[in-house]
């Protein structure tokens, strides 16, 4: 992981949020090669969920809404971690991290407080960052980001930056439902910023204060609900695997042993990150508990008419939530390789082309006699993918800097290029070259990223 983070900042993927300030903790920013991987991640999912989904749409919330929402959600009542402080180094934890960095098979998402708090005393676990055993009892820490809104100090508002996605969702499934005629079960599909006060250490971009959702709401009845539950499990599973590349033997569903206020059924889905696993994403089984409530808190009817029957019911919902960082993360840490070449140890990421933020390099063999024809092809070549272009060095080390950043396709320019209008195509994972003309140039990297095409 140490290895892939200076990766990270060294070529552009992700650098630490407000560096030139000294930093903000569990912040960061994406560089040129970052925010392409996950606009990628982005894209595949809306494709799987929502385009290729029958009977789904998608929305965009607003990240502020009426503090009402959160009331009747219960995250203004009972959305915390349980925390303790060290005394000797002043660092923060999660009682639940502790105990199942430890001890994994503890179970301590089933453990109540005062289960944790005597777990933590009987087995002396001790603080990570100092080795000492000196914490303070266990309390419980909001994790929802306060802000005011208003002019005038005396009549200022309190308002929440959303913790989720999914409220907007819900609130919107009447207006939804109505203007787009769809009839239950359908979906709906939403990509947001979600705010999240947290404390404890993140792992690089796998636990940061600001993260963007991929959320996926289906709106089905209380009869069909557990076969739905069971399907979008398989679904996560596969779009991990053969929309994102990542291995399968990494992934891991874990059922949850304590649901929340809300859930009938939930599974997190786990990938085995270099630091261990980790959560990247979840299935859960909502019941009819979020509309309800907004029925409840609004007073407006949150109820379903079927069409056919005239029966009314307020639907159950099934949630497909996925992180965007924390799968990014995941993709880049499965992609790393080391292998040797000429005695040399070669970098690459072996990033499903789909994903890769570049998908081709063009590189002239030499600058002042192919540069001109070069650029002819780099040009060509954007309007259909994103590419790079790249005229300094020796050909050998410019390679290397695109196995690099995992991207899968070079193109050379060379002196036969300025009299037969062919280069040289040669793949990231293998190093295999051919030559290729520059009319079907196009072509041949779209079959070989989507051989569906």
């Amino acid at each position: 992981m140490e290895k892939l983070v200076r990766l990270c900042k060294s070529r552009g993927f992700i650098f630490p949020g407000s560096e030139i300030y000294d930093g903000l903790a569990n912040t960061w920013d994406f560089g040129p090669l970052g925010v392409e991987i996950k606009n990628n991640i982005k894209r595949e999912w809306w494709k799987y969920f929502v385009q290729e989904s029958e009977n789904s749409v998608g929305m965009d919330g607003g990240i502020l809404m009426n503090p009402n929402v959160w009331i009747a959600s219960g995250h203004v009542g009972g959305f915390s971690d349980p925390l303790m402080d060290c005394k000797q180094c002043k660092t923060r934890h999660r009682a639940d991290h502790l105990i199942e960095n430890k001890y994994p098979d503890a179970k301590a998402d089933s453990m109540k407080q005062d289960q944790m708090q005597a777990f933590i005393g009987e087995k002396k676990i001790k603080c990570p960052h100092c080795g000492l055993f000196e914490w303070t009892d266990i309390r419980q820490f909001n994790l929802m980001f306060a802000t005011q809104r208003g002019v005038v100090d005396d009549k200022l508002n309190t308002i929440y930056l959303r913790p989720e996605t999914a409220q907007s969702q819900f609130v919107n499934f009447q207006n939804i439902q109505r203007t787009t005629r769809l009839k239950v079960p359908f979906g709906v599909g939403q990509i947001g910023k979600s705010f999240r006060n947290e404390v404890t250490p993140g792992n690089f971009v796998f636990r940061t204060i600001e993260f963007e959702q991929m959320e996926h709401q289906w709106f089905t009845t209380k009869k069909q609900a557990m076969k739905d539950y069971e399907n979008y499990k398989k679904q996560a599973i596969d779009f991990y695997t053969s929309r994102l590349g990542i291995d399968a033997r990494k992934l891991r569903l874990k059922d949850h042993e304590q649901l929340s206020h809300y859930a009938k059924a939930a599974a997190d889905m786990e990938y085995n990150y270099s630091f261990g696993w980790g959560e990247v994403g979840g299935t859960h089984h909502r019941s009819e508990f979020d509309l309800t409530q907004h029925q409840k808190h609004s007073n407006k009817s949150m109820e379903y008419t079927d069409p056919v029957t005239g029966e009314k019911f307020i639907p159950t919902v099934i949630e497909s939530c996925h992180g965007v960082e924390r799968l990014l993360l995941a993709v880049l840490d499965d992609a790393y390789n080391e292998d040797e070449v000429d005695g040399e140890t070669r970098v690459v990421l072996k990033i499903k082309p789909s994903i890769a933020p570049y998908k081709v390099a063009v590189l002239p063999l030499q600058k002042k006699e192919q540069g001109e024809k070069a650029m002819q092809v780099y040009r060509m070549l954007t309007k259909h993918f994103m590419a790079t272009y790249d005229e300094t060095a020796s050909i050998g080390k410019r390679y290397r800097r695109q196995d690099e950043i995992g991207t899968p396709f070079c193109v050379t320019v060379d002196f036969d290029t300025l009299t037969d209008d062919t280069v040289t195509l040669r793949d990231r994972d293998t190093m295999q070259q051919k030559r290729v003309k520059i009319a079907d140039l196009v072509q041949e990297i779209k079959c070989i990223i989507d051989p569906t095409r």
